[in-house]
């Protein structure tokens, strides 16, 4: 089974990844997959460049972050050799359940490719104080890379299930545990 992992910037994918990696769960980190594309796969590097003129992650960050036309390119560029490579791994996983960490999942439409979907919400407060805590960003910057990405009440609509992660890690444990066990999580 292949489950589609998403939420807003900030809400605490990456820690719910883990959880059910900890469970059994094998996790692909869709972000990690396009790093890895832009340093090396020779024709996604070069037309990063020719296109941003850098490969940084920071730089990068900030172009695509506050132009949505350069953010539709970078994910033109990088999509699908992503999706690819994503499929490829899930395909090697057949006895263990697949958690695809995508920040993108909807909008990519890979979710269509999911046998569920797991959305993460988290209250905005706490959400900005992780970013803070986790990448020392400005509360600025922060507002402006949420503002970017879907609305996660639109989001909410492709849920299987819901994770809210505004509350202890105890309380999302319980959480990631009961949709381990209705997805018949097995290691």
């Amino acid at each position: 089974m292949i489950i589609g992992l998403t939420g807003s910037f900030g809400s605490g994918k990456t820690s719910i990844a883990k959880m059910f990696k900890g469970l059994g769960a094998y996790v692909i980190d869709a972000d990690a997959i396009c790093h890895s594309l832009m340093r090396l796969d020779k024709g996604v590097r070069n037309k990063v460049l020719r296109n941003f003129g850098t490969i940084d992650r920071a730089m990068l960050g900030k172009i695509v972050f506050k132009d949505r036309a350069m953010q539709r390119l970078l994910n033109r560029l990088l999509h699908p050799g992503a999706i690819r490579k994503m499929d490829k791994i899930a395909k090697t996983k057949k006895k263990k359940a697949v958690i695809v960490d995508a920040p993108l999942l909807i909008e990519s439409g890979y979710y269509k490719k999911m046998d569920k979907v797991i959305i993460v919400k988290n209250n905005k407060d706490k959400q900005i104080r992780r970013i803070v805590r986790a990448k020392g960003m400005a509360r600025k910057e922060i507002m402006q890379r949420i503002r970017m990405q879907m609305p996660l009440k639109k989001k909410l609509a492709f849920a299987d299930f819901i994770i809210d992660n505004g509350g202890s890690m105890k309380n999302t444990l319980i959480q990631v545990k009961k949709i381990w066990s209705k997805i018949g999580g097995r290691s």
